[in-house]
């Protein structure tokens, strides 16, 4: 294998840790950069890589909503998780979304990071800015906005009370909810249960994952972690 995925977990609790939350919040209203140096586009794919993927992205049969594996056959290569050489001044444990190449990569140490394909909001609905991971929760209930409603009352409107974890739950298996200032900004990362989104515009503004991505990132990244969107 090219890499074990959760060798470096370890490395970037105990790196928030010797920062702190604190002072990844206080990145927030800085601009964000104009990009890294060094290109995030995938590398070329061999035996070994389709060897982790199929272990990567198999089922999650002892989730709370018992997930399955992705049929490769629905995506795109170019979306699936990887190691890529990044060069950027921002830290270790930074969430960067890049929304014209369609990734979230979170920043490594030694130039590189781990690169993931996500699905990103329609022209018009996009967000981008700095901000941090604001909490974390397992499965999460999804709650619709008053703009969402507005825009699509027949789809959206039966679940102005919330809709109930599970595979249909817009949010999928993990989210990570974007605040700035202690301000819920109401922008999410989180899963999808149709993979064949992934590398494309279709959300309401929010960074949607493969679920078994971002359960991954769920597992690596803290609360308090930095987020650009850009």
């Amino acid at each position: 294998m090219h890499r074990v995925w959760h060798s470096d977990r370890r490395r970037l609790l105990t790196w928030f840790g010797a920062v702190g939350g604190i002072a990844a919040l206080g990145g927030c209203a800085t601009p964000p950069p104009e990009g890294p140096a060094v290109s995030a586009a995938p590398e070329p794919v061999d035996e070994a890589l389709w060897s982790e993927w199929r272990g990567i992205y198999a089922d999650y049969p002892d989730e709370q909503f018992p997930v399955p594996a992705v049929n490769f056959e629905e995506v795109d290569t170019r979306v699936l998780r990887r190691f890529v050489p990044y060069q950027t001044p921002e830290p270790p444990g930074t969430l960067i979304v890049d929304t014209g190449e369609r990734a979230l990569l979170l920043v490594m140490e030694g130039g590189e990071a781990l690169r993931y394909g996500v699905g990103v909001g329609r022209e018009g609905l996009a967000w981008s800015g700095r901000a941090a991971v604001g909490r974390k929760a397992e499965w999460p209930r999804w709650t619709p906005t008053k703009a969402m409603i507005a825009r699509e009352p027949e789809k959206n409107g039966p679940w102005a009370g919330g809709m109930p974890p599970g595979l249909d739950n817009p949010l999928g298996a993990r989210a990570l909810y974007l605040h700035r200032n202690g301000r819920d900004l109401m922008y999410r990362i989180h899963g999808t249960n149709d993979p064949s989104s992934i590398g494309t515009a279709v959300s309401s503004g929010c960074i949607r994952m493969i679920n078994q991505d971002v359960i991954d990132l769920y597992e690596r990244v803290p609360v308090g972690a930095p987020v650009i969107v850009k």
